[in-house]
């Protein structure tokens, strides 16, 4: 895993928690950017990786380190649970 989310994806990776909760605001805290505004807007960026996009950097942070993301986007958070 390169790129700018990698952070994400370190943190996620060592985690042994089953169920991982972060806030936009944290994760944004990890990465050291702030996240994009379909991030904010669109459950869709979270949940689906768009196979027209060459690499989805964004979501390879947390299927690499075996982890699927459901986003709130009202609460502006994200719960990532380890996939089975």
């Amino acid at each position: 895993m390169t790129g700018k989310y990698r952070l994400l994806y370190d943190y996620l990776e060592h985690r042994h928690a089953n169920t991982v909760v972060l806030t936009f605001s944290e994760i944004e805290d990890l990465l050291g950017f702030r996240l994009p505004e379909q991030a904010r807007g669109q459950r869709e960026w979270w949940t689906e990786a768009d196979a027209s996009i060459a690499a989805a950097p964004h979501s390879d942070a947390w299927i690499l380190a075996s982890r699927t993301a459901v986003p709130n986007l009202v609460a502006q958070t994200v719960v990532f649970d380890r996939a089975s």
